[in-house]
């Protein structure tokens, strides 16, 4: 039997896949390059929420096997992430 912590994670990206699908085919049936970009663009805000959630996920899910220490790198990481491909 999968633990709830997978089921959770795999929940989060099977929707975040979804919707990168049904955006696609939105992106297709619009035909028109700013309304393309207007699309691309709130995926671009989907995205790093399903990054912290997943990773929230994983680690409430660890929590008994991870020291303190270790979950605040782990979230100084993904924030890096974060930052890193935000900032131009």
């Amino acid at each position: 039997m999968w633990e709830k912590a997978i089921i959770g994670m795999a929940s989060l990206r099977l929707l975040s896949g979804s919707l990168e699908i049904i955006v696609a085919l939105l992106i297709l049936k619009a035909n028109q390059v700013e309304k393309a970009l207007i699309y691309n663009s709130s995926l671009a805000l989907v995205g790093p929420m399903v990054l912290m959630a997943t990773t929230t996920i994983g680690l409430i899910g660890l929590s008994d096997k991870l020291s303190v220490s270790k979950i605040v790198w782990i979230f100084i990481g993904v924030t890096c992430i974060l930052i890193g491909v935000k900032t131009k």
